[in-house]
């Protein structure tokens, strides 16, 4: 690993550099983020509301960023939003194993927090964990794996009864349940507290709703278009009204909405649930890549 200022300052080791400004990640990474929109996806609208809400949206800890270029090329990506785990974008298993040996070298020189994990990939993943284990001597356990998918051609379902809208401040109650029941569901932490989620997707008009008989029974969220690509994110029925069609019918109507505006609608399903990927192969959305996280932890 070369010398350089740590987790705000450069680092090298087979082409990594790492910085703390996300003005000079974006101006030398940020071509390759959108080359491949799509597979990017969490990177770019990270990235975006970064910029767009302050280095504090996701926490205290300053975020870290980084980039492996290779005759000049950005080849791969790292994008570290603590307390969320690293997430590698793009690169291969030889690059995740560099970027797994410059982060360990700056944890070991005490110039950040721990990373608990990392996102990436499945080669690239698995590529990390393995280093990371090696370099640091640390146990490592995948935790999640997922499929990335994206729209094809929409093939809308039979629609339940009841009808799509967009939410408003009047259902601002059911939206932060439904929020704490996605996380619940998933097993994760959704980005930002239920309220701040709330806020942001009201503001930008994200959130779709399918109401029956007058009240809200299903969500589907939109991010932010970047580089032409929005992610549907955060499909979510109450367990009591699951089974009747209403998850799918918001999430056709949202993705109508999406291609409609000329973006492509891209979204991530977990693996381990086969009724979620049976739902939006009906609908069009064809498998796009895998990814895995991994944690990491001291033996027992």
């Amino acid at each position: 690993m070369g010398s350089g200022g740590g987790p705000n300052g450069p680092e090298e080791e087979g082409g990594w550099r790492l910085s703390g400004s996300l003005e000079e990640f974006l101006a030398v990474a940020g071509a390759y983020l959108r080359s491949r929109p799509a597979l990017h996806t969490v990177a770019l609208t990270v990235s975006d509301a970064l910029e767009r809400r302050g280095l504090d949206l996701y926490g205290d800890e300053p975020p870290r960023f980084g980039w492996c270029a290779e005759a000049g090329e950005v080849s791969a990506a790292l994008l570290w939003t603590p307390p969320f785990v690293p997430m590698v974008v793009g690169g291969d298993e030889v690059a995740a194993r560099g970027l797994a040996r410059v982060l360990a070298g700056v944890l070991a020189g005490g110039e950040g927090p721990a990373p608990g994990g990392v996102g990436a990939p499945v080669e690239q993943a698995r590529a990390f964990a393995g280093e990371w284990a090696r370099t640091t001597g640390q146990a490592t356990r995948r935790t999640f794996r997922k499929r990335l998918y994206r729209l094809g051609t929409l093939r809308r379902p039979a629609l339940p009864a009841g009808r799509a809208r967009s939410a408003g401040e009047g259902d601002r109650a059911t939206l932060e349940r439904w929020h704490d029941g996605f996380a619940a569901d998933v097993g994760a932490t959704v980005g930002l507290g239920a309220g701040a989620w709330v806020d942001a997707g009201l503001a930008r008009g994200g959130i779709r709703l399918w109401e029956d008989g007058g009240r809200p029974v299903a969500m589907a969220v939109a991010t932010l278009p970047v580089a032409g690509s929005v992610r549907v994110t955060t499909v979510y029925t109450p367990p009591a009204l699951r089974g009747r069609g209403y998850a799918g019918a918001v999430t056709a109507d949202l993705s109508a909405r999406v291609t409609a505006g000329g973006e492509q609608a891209v979204l991530f399903t977990d693996l381990a649930n086969p009724t979620s990927n049976g739902l939006y192969r009906r609908l069009g959305y064809e498998p796009l890549a895998e990814f895995e996280e991994y944690t990491f932890e001291e033996y027992a």
